[in-house]
């Protein structure tokens, strides 16, 4: 595992941030219990050291998987967590909450899922519309001022919002979406970085469409994050990544390695990212993901894969 200073907060982070929606179970493929806790497991055993999670993973569903298997293996005090307020999951349904008495309940219930008295890196989801930045960022400095949280930052704003939301919290982490597939958040990405923020990216694997696994389009629920929320696996994109993943097919089979190494590798080869999240349900699939920090991309194959990316993104 290789670890970066993850931007002024003094923390020092795993490159692949182990992302957890999916083992909150909600709109992805069935595992058991078991299955979901062992990849947690997996990731301390590969190094990782920076996990991430949210509330609205399954109603606080992937908190609870974290806390237990930290509690059993007694490895609290060596993983960073980064959870989340400002949107709970009800009954199949994404709702965003930024109100002071709901950001309020929803740390006391991530701490009791984590089963800890703080949370390193605490993250507003998503702006809420309906509420003042004053009230929802407000909260947040004074949980840091509590001691409840350790480090604030934002995941889903836009520059503008960052400026504001910096009036009245030290922003001190950035996550954006941000892969091979979706450039739109890099402008910003930069300048975050650029202003000492830890920048934090998630959809490294478009959903798992980058790794090579979906070749043929295919029917997912409505409530699937495959339908709901990546577009990759639906056309006009569908055909679009099918291209990309050539020119990766091509390198994988070269170096004889997984298309998710790919693209965890081309993420973090960009200098202004401090970790990349990669969500996984099971041991060999986080093992893979994390096996990829074994090499590096040559100068000729990342000129290959961005014409390719540039191409895809047209």
């Amino acid at each position: 595992m290789r670890y970066k200073k993850f931007g002024k907060t003094g923390l020092e982070v795993s490159q692949i941030c182990l992302g957890t929606w999916g083992i909150g179970g909600a709109g992805w493929d069935t595992h058991s219990d078991e299955e979901r806790m062992d990849a947690i497991k997996a990731a301390l055993d590969c190094g990782i050291n920076f996990i991430d999670t949210a509330p609205a993973y399954n109603a606080g569903k992937a908190e609870q998987y974290i806390g237990e298997t930290l509690h059993h293996l007694g490895a609290r005090k060596d993983v960073v967590i980064a959870t989340k307020c400002g949107n709970k999951y009800v009954d199949g349904k994404y709702i965003r909450c930024g109100s002071e008495s709901l950001i309020r309940r929803q740390c006391e219930e991530s701490l009791k899922n984590l089963q800890t008295d703080y949370i390193d890196l605490y993250l507003v989801h998503w702006p809420d519309p309906n509420v003042s930045m004053a009230e929802t960022i407000g909260t947040v400095a004074q949980l840091k001022k509590e001691g409840k949280i350790l480090h604030a930052g934002v995941s889903n704003f836009t520059k503008e919002q960052i400026e504001e939301a910096s009036k009245y919290c030290e922003i001190e982490a950035y996550q954006p979406q941000y892969s091979m597939l979706d450039g739109d958040n890099e402008e910003t990405i930069r300048w975050a970085a650029d202003r000492g923020m830890g920048v934090m990216t998630y959809g490294t694997l478009g959903g798992g469409i980058l790794t090579g696994d979906y070749r043929e389009i295919r029917t997912f629920g409505e409530t699937d994050n495959r339908n709901r929320f990546y577009p990759y696996f639906r056309e006009p994109l569908f055909s679009k990544v099918m291209e990309l993943l050539k020119v990766m097919d091509a390198i994988a089979a070269e170096r004889n390695v997984p298309l998710a190494q790919i693209a965890v590798n081309w993420t973090l080869q960009q200098e202004f990212i401090s970790s990349c999240i990669t969500g996984a349900q099971s041991r060999r699939k986080v093992e893979e993901n994390c096996a990829g920090l074994n090499w590096n991309l040559m100068d000729e194959e990342i000129i290959c894969l961005n014409k390719a990316i540039k191409c895809y993104r047209q």
